[in-house]
């Protein structure tokens, strides 16, 4: 008994510390955030299975930070499989990812993915710029170097 009670307790302080609660949305939920969206938003579409987006998430945080005092809000919206939901919150406290991170629960890709952006194949990683002060608004279908994300950050804030 001392031994569940014991590793109860590890794994609740290891979520409060280090995990946080994986949002299900729908598409219209992140077009409404979208649209809503008061402060420059940066929305990173990834997957545990992407190197790639993996590879970036730790520049995407960065900058969310630095540039924290401008506002700008950092969402990583998962695009795992439904089988893979429970996965994605353990990958990502064991990784440190500190931004809000979303799970799109949405099966049809031709419904979800032109809602994102009309250019869109679907590929992964992917990441949409939003200013609706300025009405900036831009779409990548590519990883992101430090300096790639920086120099597009500046731009959506207006400091290019």
């Amino acid at each position: 008994m001392k031994r569940i009670i014991i590793v109860a307790i590890s794994s609740l302080a290891f979520t409060v510390c280090f995990g946080q609660k994986v949002q299900r949305i729908k598409i219209t939920d992140l077009e409404k955030t979208i649209r809503e969206s008061r402060t420059p938003m940066i929305v990173n579409f990834w997957a545990t299975f992407c190197l790639p987006c993996i590879e970036e998430i730790p520049y995407f945080q960065e900058m969310a930070k630095k540039y924290e005092k401008d506002s700008i809000k950092l969402l990583l919206v998962s695009l795992d499989l439904k089988e893979d939901f429970t996965k994605i919150q353990p990958f990502a406290a064991k990784r440190k990812f500190n931004a809000p991170i979303a799970w799109l629960d949405e099966s049809n890709a031709d419904y979800f993915i032109p809602k994102v952006d009309s250019t869109w194949s679907g590929a992964i990683p992917a990441t949409l710029f939003i200013n609706n002060k300025t009405t900036y608004r831009k779409f990548f279908e590519q990883e992101f170097s430090r300096e790639q994300l920086e120099k597009q950050i500046l731009e959506v804030l207006g400091k290019n």
